[in-house]
């Protein structure tokens, strides 16, 4: 395996360097047409740079492959690679403090304040270094598939890679739409090569990731790590739908049944089953990630998917295994020199490689991408690695406002660090890392909806059973689906329940398929002094992780959490 310094030879470019670009620089000067002012007040210097908009994949690929190291692998899939950074810099994250939108934002460790001038500096060195470069590509794109609440996005970098990865990610503009797209909505300034200036006020590091929602601009420094701009614009949309357009941004999967048109919304963090259990062959892939919960239905934010690949196998998940072609882009994975083939198991660049794919790759996506449907259930997923977490329950309104609000789930112990216990992880809405508003405004929405619109909630358990990690056993996958079935054929909705001790929540005394010590976690364990220790413990952690929340709800959702006499 090779790492990308360590390619053994470059690929000779037997066509003239500027072949590729002369063949199509009439083409894109005609598609930026009067745009061409709006870059130059903006600070682009346009008799030295040359703009390529919406550039075509296959030229993404080209440019990528000459200027970036890129290689292709043996799927037709492009491998390229983000240097240093290989994920998200949450400490480097900024919101401008500016008057428009100060009263809404949740400002704290999420959300850490930026004077307006800091930023004002930093985008004039954003634009100054991308007026250095020989190429600035411009992908512009929609956030949002229900055109009622869409917003049209506006990339500007100096990767090829990056251009590509935002043209899987967005929804892409018919030719009609691209022609008549007009002044955008939001802009990303991305200059992620270049350092951000560790001295200028309020910076932490080189690395800067900054939004303006006075400006409506997101600018990027010190990062060329792309999964920045994804979630960039899905911050704006966390903010923008809730503010103007007063709908529910949501970080979830969603599906929909072929046979009844029924919508299913999945919430839940890394390695709770979100993505696994979304995919199912009776229903329509709505999307993977973000979503919006409308007053008309629910619609998916973006056109692609950013699927891990760790691990990845045809047999395990072969709809992300065969979209790996022509158009995606694999970043940070290894591959063999020889015969190019990404090998998903190393894991010597990071843990966190990836691939975005257009949406349609996926043979059962729904495109496109949006229902004009309430939803019928909403699944809310954990995976507990204590144990006691019954596989499934029925959560009351207030139950799945306060489980909505922790966003609990727990990391298994790493030997490496020599922790021998579950890591409980609370993240709030499940997208503590996006948040932008109070989390209550969100829960109370997500409440208002599901009241509105009778809709069920449920609480699936993915983790452990019969005991807590390194006792038990993980809740066999053919056991969730049934449960996840039974949820979707309303099998669940005439079943007998009974209530579960310390966190009162109410499971089913019978799922055909599913044995009665799994659905009973006190039943699976041998040791019950075992068990209600774990109980308890589990239950005061939520207690401590949601005291955070308490001063802004309702006394109704308070109490419907875990007791501890």
């Amino acid at each position: 395996m090779v790492h990308p310094h360590q390619t053994p030879y470059v690929t000779p470019h037997i066509l003239h360097r500027q072949y590729a670009q002369a063949s199509d620089s009439e083409f894109h000067s005609k598609l930026i047409g009067h745009d061409l002012e709006y870059f130059s007040q903006a600070g682009f210097d346009m008799d030295r740079i040359q703009l390529k908009r919406n550039a075509p994949v296959a030229q993404l690929y080209e440019d990528a492959i000459r200027n970036e190291g890129a290689i292709i692998s043996s799927s037709g899939a492009l491998i390229n690679f983000s240097g240093k950074k290989t994920g998200r810099s949450p400490k480097d994250k900024r919101i401008v403090f500016e008057e428009t939108s100060k009263d809404d934002i949740w400002w704290g460790s999420v959300n850490i304040k930026m004077d307006e001038h800091t930023f004002e500096i930093n985008r004039e060195r954003a634009i100054d270094y991308l007026n250095t470069r020989d190429n600035v590509y411009v992908f512009d794109g929609f956030a949002g598939w229900d055109p009622k609440y869409r917003i049209k996005v506006r990339v500007i970098c100096a990767r090829a890679y990056h251009a590509l990865f935002m043209n899987n990610m967005l929804i892409r503009p018919t030719e009609e739409e691209l022609a008549n797209f007009g002044e955008p909505d939001f802009i990303i300034y991305n200059a992620g090569q270049f350092p951000a200036n560790r001295f200028t006020k309020g910076m932490s590091s080189t690395t800067s990731v900054e939004i303006n929602f006075k400006r409506m601009e997101m600018v990027i420094l010190g990062t060329e790590y792309a999964g920045e701009m994804k979630k960039g614009v899905f911050s704006v949309m966390h903010y923008l739908q809730p503010v103007k357009f007063g709908q529910l941004s949501l970080h979830s999967s969603a599906n929909v049944g072929m046979e009844r048109g029924d919508v299913t919304l999945f919430f839940g963090l890394s390695g709770t089953g979100k993505t696994t259990l979304s995919a199912d062959p009776n229903r329509l892939l709505i999307g993977d990630d973000e979503h919006v919960w409308s007053d008309t239905g629910v619609f998916n934010i973006e056109g692609g998917c950013y699927a891990k690949c760790i691990n990845l196998s045809q047999e395990k998940e072969p709809e992300i295994y065969n979209a790996i072609r022509f158009g995606s882009i694999l970043e940070n994975v290894v591959y063999n020199p020889v015969t190019r083939m990404p090998d998903y198991d190393d894991v010597s660049i990071t843990e966190n490689t990836r691939c975005a794919y257009p949406i349609e790759y996926i043979p059962n996506a729904k495109i496109s991408c949006m229902v004009d449907r309430q939803p019928s259930n909403i699944i809310m997923l954990t995976c507990d690695a204590f144990g006691v977490l019954p596989p499934v329950s029925k959560l009351s309104p207030d139950q799945a406002s306060y489980h909505f609000l922790a966003g609990y789930t727990s990391k298994t112990p790493g030997t490496e660090d020599g922790v021998l216990e579950p890591i409980p992880t609370f993240s709030t809405c499940y997208s503590a890392p996006f948040i932008v508003l109070h989390p209550g405004r969100y829960a109370e929405m997500l409440a208002e909806r599901m009241s509105k619109h009778n809709v069920s909630c449920w609480l699936i358990n993915t983790g452990w059973t019969g005991g807590k990690f390194g006792t038990g056993k993980r809740c066999p996958l053919k056991y969730t689906r049934r449960i996840v079935d039974a949820v979707h054929s309303g099998e669940l909705l005439d079943s007998k329940y009974e209530t579960f001790g310390v966190f009162g929540l109410q499971i089913p005394t019978e799922v055909d398929g599913v044995p009665r010590e799994v659905l009973n976690p006190s039943l699976a364990w041998t040791d019950k002094q075992a068990f209600e220790h774990e109980v308890r413990k589990l239950a005061s952690m939520f207690q401590k992780a949601f005291k955070l929340y308490e001063g802004n709800v309702q006394e109704s959702v308070r109490l419907a959490g875990p007791r501890v006499d």
